[in-house]
């Protein structure tokens, strides 16, 4: 019987053993044929789809994405667009790098104002703005 062990895929792909059962009880690899000893004997090109898997997360496609999109390209369904689904996680993208500029300025505001505490800060003018959280009375309330 011709293919790759379990482990000689692992160390080729640079993954551990459970990712490559976890990725068939995905379905976003195959069920591989066995051994008369019952060891799993996967296909040459395991490794090559593997990396194709890891390069599209680092893209920042999730597992349930990158499952998609490899059924698509299965199957050839038309409606599971490598392009569209590009250009959506482009606009993600953005937005993530929005939400990052601005903690990442609340931060520098933070370390220039020299904020010791998330309860007690002493700084004067705290740029965190969920200090102020629970230190107000509800309306109508007196002191």
């Amino acid at each position: 019987m011709d293919g790759l062990r379990t482990g000689e895929v692992a160390e080729q792909a640079g993954v551990n053993i459970q990712t490559l059962r976890y990725y068939e009880r995905r379905g976003l690899l195959a069920e591989p044929s066995r051994t008369n000893g019952g060891h799993r004997l996967y296909p040459a090109d395991t490794v090559a789809l593997l990396n194709v898997i890891k390069a599209a997360q680092r893209l920042g496609f999730t597992l349930d994405e990158v499952a998609e999109l490899l059924d698509a390209g299965r199957h050839r369904h038309p409606s599971a667009d490598l392009r569209q689904r590009a250009i959506d996680k482009i606009a993600e993208i953005d937005l993530k790098i929005t939400d990052l500029t601005a903690i990442r300025a609340t931060l520098t505001e933070v370390v220039d104002a020299r904020c010791n505490s998330l309860t007690n800060c002493t700084c004067t003018d705290c740029p965190i703005p969920y200090l102020t959280i629970g230190t107000t009375r509800p309306s109508g309330e007196r002191e």
